[in-house]
């Protein structure tokens, strides 16, 4: 048997958090836009991410995007690059170096290109699911507790 509060949930849950639109903050994202306004900047030049939106005070700074953009981008690029580059060999037959002339620039130019909205799409997810630091009801994110095991000396 459970007890009902005057909020009417159950003993014991929290109230629910305010939704986000998570579509509308991973397109916000992917335009390098903040997830939550929309009108702020994401990025504080090509990668490094900004700590706070300018326009409306969002932290950013919470994001754990680590290795995920590069992985999403190999394999976006990928799956671009390598029919285009089998369709060219099959319908002309080039010489190697005329591949190498192409397909190399045009690999490292669109990772380029891909891998920055496919960062800031990965932020405004973070941000529109409440993960990591975007939960303000969750403690500090960047505070790192250790303790040392029982018996070990402490210098």
């Amino acid at each position: 048997m459970s007890v009902i509060i005057e909020t009417g949930e159950p003993a014991g849950t929290l109230p629910a958090k305010p939704k986000r639109n998570t579509g509308q903050a991973v397109l916000r994202g992917t335009m390098c836009k903040c997830p939550a306004c929309g009108n702020g900047r994401v990025f504080d030049g090509y990668l490094k991410v900004r700590t706070n939106c300018d326009a409306c005070g969002e932290a950013l700074h919470h994001h754990r995007a680590d290795d995920a953009p590069p992985y999403f981008t190999i394999f976006l690029v990928g799956h671009i690059i390598i029919p285009l580059s089998l369709a060219v060999e099959i319908a002309y037959r080039p010489e190697i170096w005329i591949h190498m002339a192409l397909w190399l620039p045009l690999t490292i130019f669109s990772a380029l290109f891909f891998l920055r909205p496919i960062k800031g799409a990965l932020i405004g997810l973070q941000w529109g699911l409440y993960m990591h630091g975007f939960d303000p009801e969750a403690g500090d994110p960047d505070e790192v507790f250790y303790s040392a095991p029982e018996g070990a000396a402490s210098q």
